[in-house]
């Protein structure tokens, strides 16, 4: 059985590429692939880079470390939206210390 994991725009994007190079790509398949070249702003290493440095901070889930590196937010409210549905309060040295990790990446 095949390891499941949160991936971001730009880990997508490098996934479809790969496929496409093998064979053809399935028609949901080649719209995620527009999908991910037109939004994704980091390169996928970097992507998992940040990643892996969000969730050292050790309150970020794995979910947000991914959406956190597909959105790359500069302001506190940016961050404040993708934790409105977590149970838990976000302290203001919590949003800045997201802010600053993604600012290394812009």
């Amino acid at each position: 059985m095949s390891e499941e994991r949160y991936v971001t725009l730009a880990e997508v994007k490098e996934l479809l590429e790969g496929s496409a190079d093998q064979r053809e790509l399935a028609p949901d398949q080649k719209l995620a692939l527009d999908h991910a070249q037109k939004v994704a702003k980091l390169p996928a290493d970097k992507a998992r880079e940040l990643q892996g440095k969000l969730a050292e901070l050790g309150f970020v889930s794995e979910a947000l470390c991914a959406k956190i590196a597909d959105i790359l937010p500069s302001h506190p409210d940016d961050v404040r939206v993708l934790f409105s549905k977590e149970r838990m309060v976000l302290e203001k040295k919590n949003i800045e210390q997201i802010l600053s990790t993604v600012q290394d990446y812009r």
